[in-house]
């Protein structure tokens, strides 16, 4: 199987949701079924998303979630990304590209608009940039 990179949103659909439409995927992490990649970045990303009053989260939940996701993902460190040949409008979005661009073949599950406009030319350097929870069928 591919390496799977997921964006916050897809992150928040998994942990703090518990969306049904993630379930699977996240009980593919925790059986260790999908390659998923993090970086310091990505978890800081996510950190700092989870944090805001919107998600109503005190800090020893947010903790427990960050622990149960570094401890599921295969992480690599900052440096060791290559810069994609695309590029998202959002910075705070860039190192998901680049993650996935570094660990080709992979796939990207992002719920951003942004991120999804660039799937056709990800494809071409047989990156998946997909909205859908499915990965089986890749």
């Amino acid at each position: 199987m591919k390496p799977v990179v997921f964006d916050t949103n897809v992150l928040l659909d998994i942990f703090v949701f518990n969306d049904f439409r993630a379930i699977h995927l996240k009980q593919a992490l925790i059986e260790k079924g999908v390659d998923a990649l993090a970086t310091p970045k990505t978890i800081d990303e996510f950190a700092d998303v989870m944090s805001r009053p919107l998600f109503s989260l005190d800090p020893i939940a947010q903790e427990n979630i960050l622990t149960q996701w570094r401890n599921l993902a295969r992480i690599l460190p900052d440096e060791s990304l290559i810069t994609a040949p695309w590029q998202c409008q959002d910075p705070d979005d860039q190192v998901f590209i680049n993650l996935a661009f570094t660990a080709k073949p992979s796939i990207l599950i992002s719920k951003d608009n942004e991120i999804l406009k660039l799937s056709d030319r990800a494809l071409k350097e047989f990156v998946i940039i997909t909205d859908h929870y499915t990965i089986e069928k890749y």
